[in-house]
C-alpha cells in the first residue's frame, strides 16, 4: 500500500479483522467497572481478596483483548505481505 490512503485503508482493515475475530468469540467478557469493597476499606477479612479476584478478573479479560488485538495485527501483516510479494517476484 502506497500513498496518502494507507494508513486510512490500513486502520480500516485492521478494524474489520478485531470486529470479526471478536464476533467469533462465544465467551468474550467484559470488565468489570464496579470496584470491590477491598480497594476503599482497610478492614480485614473478605474486602482485599475480593479485590484481588476483581483484579486478576479484570487483567484476563485486558489480557484477552490484547490477544485479539495483536491476533489482527498479525493477520493484516501477512495481508500485507502477500500483496507485496507478488510484485517482488516478477
Amino acid at each position: 500500500m502506497a500513498g496518502n490512503n494507507a494508513q486510512p485503508e490500513r486502520r480500516q482493515r485492521l478494524h474489520e479483522l478485531l470486529l470479526a475475530l471478536i464476533a467469533r468469540q462465544e465467551d468474550l467478557e467484559l470488565m468489570d467497572a464496579d470496584e470491590p469493597s477491598g480497594f476503599t476499606s482497610s478492614g480485614v477479612g473478605e474486602g482485599p481478596a475480593e479485590a484481588a479476584r476483581w483484579l486478576d478478573r479484570n487483567r484476563r479479560v485486558l489480557q484477552r483483548y490484547q490477544s485479539l488485538v495483536r491476533t489482527a495485527v498479525t493477520l493484516d501483516a501477512m495481508l500485507d505481505a502477500e500483496q507485496v510479494l507478488p510484485s517482488k517476484e516478477i
